[in-house]
């Protein structure tokens, strides 16, 4: 599943206009994030961002999945 924000993660500004607009995709090419940013200036710092715990979340994507919690 890809799935793609509009949200610039640094301003919190939504990118209404994506073409133009720097974007990034993390991910596999089957599983992965597509995501705008306003400038080339927020993306760079999203990329050069240092998180001393990163945490990779796996879920359950089939049809008789059901959520506990």
């Amino acid at each position: 599943m890809n799935i793609r924000t509009t949200l610039d993660p640094i301003t919190l500004h939504d990118v209404s206009d994506t073409e133009g607009h720097p974007c990034l995709y993390e991910g596999d090419g089957d599983n992965g994030v597509e995501i705008y940013f306003e400038s080339e200036v927020t993306k760079s710092i999203y990329q050069n961002m240092l998180l001393q715990d990163r945490k990779v979340v796996c879920g359950n994507d089939t049809d008789d999945y059901v959520a506990e919690g």
